[in-house]
Protein backbone atom coordinates (compact mmCIF):
# COMPACT_ATOMS: atom_id res chain seq x y z
CA UNK A 1 0.00 0.00 0.00
CA UNK A 2 1.34 3.43 -0.94
CA UNK A 3 0.54 6.29 1.17
CA UNK A 4 1.39 9.90 0.25
CA UNK A 5 1.86 11.84 3.58
CA UNK A 6 2.37 15.50 2.51
CA UNK A 7 3.70 18.45 4.99
CA UNK A 8 3.96 22.33 4.31
CA UNK A 9 6.85 23.02 6.39
CA UNK A 10 10.58 21.97 6.99
CA UNK A 11 9.95 21.36 10.39
CA UNK A 12 6.79 19.37 9.69
CA UNK A 13 9.01 17.37 7.34
CA UNK A 14 11.57 16.61 9.32
CA UNK A 15 9.96 15.38 12.43
CA UNK A 16 8.29 13.10 10.09
CA UNK A 17 11.73 12.43 8.16
CA UNK A 18 12.79 10.67 11.24
CA UNK A 19 10.40 8.53 11.74
CA UNK A 20 8.75 7.24 8.53
CA UNK A 21 10.57 8.50 5.00
CA UNK A 22 11.33 5.95 3.00
CA UNK A 23 10.67 2.79 6.07
CA UNK A 24 8.22 -0.01 5.57
CA UNK A 25 5.83 0.07 8.13
CA UNK A 26 3.34 -2.75 8.67
CA UNK A 27 3.78 -3.56 4.79
CA UNK A 28 3.10 -0.31 4.16
CA UNK A 29 5.37 2.30 1.53
CA UNK A 30 5.25 5.50 2.96
CA UNK A 31 6.26 8.36 0.64
CA UNK A 32 6.97 11.62 2.43
CA UNK A 33 6.76 15.08 0.79
CA UNK A 34 6.79 18.27 1.62
CA UNK A 35 4.46 20.68 -0.79
CA UNK A 36 4.95 24.10 1.10
CA UNK A 37 2.41 26.59 2.88
CA UNK A 38 -0.91 28.06 1.60
CA UNK A 39 -3.46 26.60 -0.81
CA UNK A 40 -2.01 27.05 -3.97
CA UNK A 41 1.91 25.17 -3.35
CA UNK A 42 -0.39 22.47 -1.66
CA UNK A 43 -2.66 21.71 -4.80
CA UNK A 44 -0.04 21.98 -7.59
CA UNK A 45 2.35 19.47 -5.68
CA UNK A 46 -0.48 17.42 -4.41
CA UNK A 47 -1.53 16.95 -8.12
CA UNK A 48 2.25 16.59 -9.31
CA UNK A 49 3.06 13.91 -6.72
CA UNK A 50 -0.48 11.94 -7.49
CA UNK A 51 0.60 10.94 -10.89
CA UNK A 52 4.24 10.50 -10.01
CA UNK A 53 3.59 8.24 -7.39
CA UNK A 54 0.07 6.65 -7.54
CA UNK A 55 -0.75 6.04 -3.92
CA UNK A 56 -3.75 3.97 -2.34
CA UNK A 57 -4.27 7.50 0.16
CA UNK A 58 -3.09 10.95 0.56
CA UNK A 59 -2.26 12.03 3.90
CA UNK A 60 -1.95 15.73 5.13
CA UNK A 61 -0.14 15.54 8.19
CA UNK A 62 1.77 18.78 10.70
CA UNK A 63 0.66 21.32 12.65
CA UNK A 64 -2.82 23.47 13.40
CA UNK A 65 -4.07 26.09 15.49
CA UNK A 66 -6.78 24.87 17.39
CA UNK A 67 -10.68 26.36 18.07
CA UNK A 68 -12.92 23.74 19.37
CA UNK A 69 -14.39 24.38 22.85
CA UNK A 70 -12.38 20.64 24.18
CA UNK A 71 -9.21 21.18 21.85
CA UNK A 72 -5.64 21.31 23.55
CA UNK A 73 -2.22 22.03 22.64
CA UNK A 74 -0.83 18.48 21.76
CA UNK A 75 -4.44 16.95 20.59
CA UNK A 76 -4.42 15.47 17.09
CA UNK A 77 -7.37 16.73 14.97
CA UNK A 78 -8.43 13.84 12.38
CA UNK A 79 -10.62 15.25 10.29
CA UNK A 80 -14.10 13.40 9.20
CA UNK A 81 -14.61 16.63 6.92
CA UNK A 82 -12.55 19.06 5.90
CA UNK A 83 -13.36 22.88 3.75
CA UNK A 84 -12.17 26.04 2.91
CA UNK A 85 -12.95 29.24 5.46
CA UNK A 86 -11.94 31.95 3.12
CA UNK A 87 -14.80 31.13 0.55
CA UNK A 88 -17.76 32.17 -0.61
CA UNK A 89 -19.47 31.56 -3.72
CA UNK A 90 -22.51 33.53 -3.22
CA UNK A 91 -26.16 31.71 -3.07
CA UNK A 92 -27.41 29.44 -2.67
CA UNK A 93 -23.62 27.72 -1.74
CA UNK A 94 -22.40 27.20 1.53
CA UNK A 95 -20.12 29.71 3.24
CA UNK A 96 -16.50 27.43 2.18
CA UNK A 97 -17.82 25.44 -0.71
CA UNK A 98 -16.35 26.26 -4.40
CA UNK A 99 -20.11 26.01 -6.45
CA UNK A 100 -19.87 22.68 -8.20
CA UNK A 101 -18.07 21.05 -5.66
CA UNK A 102 -19.29 19.62 -2.44
CA UNK A 103 -20.19 21.55 1.09
CA UNK A 104 -17.52 19.66 2.95
CA UNK A 105 -14.55 16.99 2.11
CA UNK A 106 -15.37 14.02 3.49
CA UNK A 107 -12.93 11.47 5.09
CA UNK A 108 -13.47 7.64 4.20
CA UNK A 109 -15.47 6.49 6.84
CA UNK A 110 -13.38 3.03 6.95
CA UNK A 111 -10.60 4.54 7.33
CA UNK A 112 -11.76 6.83 10.32
CA UNK A 113 -13.29 3.90 11.46
CA UNK A 114 -9.63 2.28 11.50
CA UNK A 115 -8.47 5.70 13.46
CA UNK A 116 -11.13 5.13 15.99
CA UNK A 117 -10.99 2.06 16.95
CA UNK A 118 -7.05 2.63 18.23
CA UNK A 119 -8.75 4.38 20.59
CA UNK A 120 -5.45 6.75 21.01
CA UNK A 121 -5.37 9.29 23.99
CA UNK A 122 -5.92 13.50 22.12
CA UNK A 123 -7.07 12.09 19.22
CA UNK A 124 -10.07 14.23 18.55
CA UNK A 125 -12.56 13.70 15.18
CA UNK A 126 -14.31 16.39 13.79
CA UNK A 127 -13.97 19.30 10.59
CA UNK A 128 -10.96 20.80 9.72
CA UNK A 129 -11.03 23.96 8.05
CA UNK A 130 -8.33 25.88 5.49
CA UNK A 131 -7.48 29.04 4.06
CA UNK A 132 -4.62 31.19 3.27
CA UNK A 133 -4.59 32.36 6.43
CA UNK A 134 -2.03 32.12 9.24
CA UNK A 135 -4.60 32.75 12.05
CA UNK A 136 -2.57 34.54 15.15
CA UNK A 137 -5.48 37.19 16.00
CA UNK A 138 -7.56 35.74 18.55
CA UNK A 139 -10.47 38.00 16.57
CA UNK A 140 -9.62 36.05 13.60
CA UNK A 141 -10.29 32.23 15.23
CA UNK A 142 -13.20 33.84 16.53
CA UNK A 143 -14.47 34.78 12.87
CA UNK A 144 -13.68 31.40 11.80
CA UNK A 145 -15.53 29.48 14.66
CA UNK A 146 -18.67 32.27 14.30
CA UNK A 147 -18.83 31.24 10.23
CA UNK A 148 -17.80 26.96 11.04
CA UNK A 149 -18.88 26.79 14.69
CA UNK A 150 -18.41 22.81 14.32
CA UNK A 151 -14.31 23.62 13.75
CA UNK A 152 -11.82 21.77 15.47
CA UNK A 153 -8.95 22.89 13.52
CA UNK A 154 -7.36 25.57 11.28
CA UNK A 155 -4.70 25.04 8.69
CA UNK A 156 -3.73 26.37 5.51
CA UNK A 157 -3.66 23.30 3.07
CA UNK A 158 -6.13 20.75 4.13
CA UNK A 159 -9.00 21.42 2.20
CA UNK A 160 -6.94 22.32 -0.66
CA UNK A 161 -5.34 19.16 -1.11
CA UNK A 162 -9.01 17.40 -0.47
CA UNK A 163 -10.26 18.96 -3.45
CA UNK A 164 -7.02 17.33 -5.20
CA UNK A 165 -7.62 14.28 -4.09
CA UNK A 166 -11.64 14.33 -4.63
CA UNK A 167 -11.40 15.62 -7.99
CA UNK A 168 -8.32 12.75 -8.59
CA UNK A 169 -10.63 10.20 -6.95
CA UNK A 170 -8.08 9.61 -4.36
CA UNK A 171 -8.99 8.83 -0.62
CA UNK A 172 -7.56 11.96 1.58
CA UNK A 173 -7.17 12.20 5.52
CA UNK A 174 -5.93 15.40 7.66
CA UNK A 175 -4.09 14.58 10.32
CA UNK A 176 -3.42 17.97 12.06
CA UNK A 177 -1.54 18.79 15.88
CA UNK A 178 -2.04 21.39 17.64
CA UNK A 179 0.13 23.77 18.39
CA UNK A 180 -1.61 26.85 19.53
CA UNK A 181 -4.71 28.21 20.87
CA UNK A 182 -5.26 31.70 19.23
CA UNK A 183 -8.25 32.22 21.11
CA UNK A 184 -6.54 31.27 24.71
CA UNK A 185 -3.68 32.88 25.64
CA UNK A 186 -0.29 34.22 24.10
CA UNK A 187 -0.19 31.53 21.06
CA UNK A 188 2.76 33.20 19.17
CA UNK A 189 4.67 31.46 22.60
CA UNK A 190 2.23 28.70 22.56
CA UNK A 191 3.67 28.28 18.95
CA UNK A 192 7.28 28.10 19.96
CA UNK A 193 6.35 26.11 22.99
CA UNK A 194 5.43 22.97 21.38
CA UNK A 195 8.03 22.81 18.89
CA UNK A 196 10.61 23.75 21.75
CA UNK A 197 8.90 20.88 23.93
CA UNK A 198 6.22 18.90 22.62
CA UNK A 199 6.65 17.88 19.32
CA UNK A 200 8.56 14.91 19.43
CA UNK A 201 5.52 13.21 20.81
CA UNK A 202 3.00 14.69 18.90
CA UNK A 203 4.66 13.42 15.78
CA UNK A 204 4.88 10.35 16.90
CA UNK A 205 0.93 10.02 17.11
CA UNK A 206 0.40 10.79 13.77
CA UNK A 207 3.36 8.03 12.77
CA UNK A 208 0.66 5.80 14.67
CA UNK A 209 -2.34 6.58 12.77
CA UNK A 210 -0.74 6.33 9.31
CA UNK A 211 0.55 2.62 10.25
CA UNK A 212 -2.95 1.52 11.21
CA UNK A 213 -4.38 2.48 7.94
Amino acid sequence: MNILVLTAMDSEYDHFASMIDGKEIKDKNIILAKCGIGKVNAAVETFDLIQKTNPDIVVSSGVAGGCGDNIEIMDTVCAESICYHDVWCGTPNKPGQIQGMPEQYPAPKRTIDKIKALNLKNVKFGLTVSGDWFVDRSEKMQEIKTNFPNALAVDMESAAIAHVCYKMNVPFISLRIISDLPMKGNNHQQYKDFWKNVADNSFDTAKRIISSI
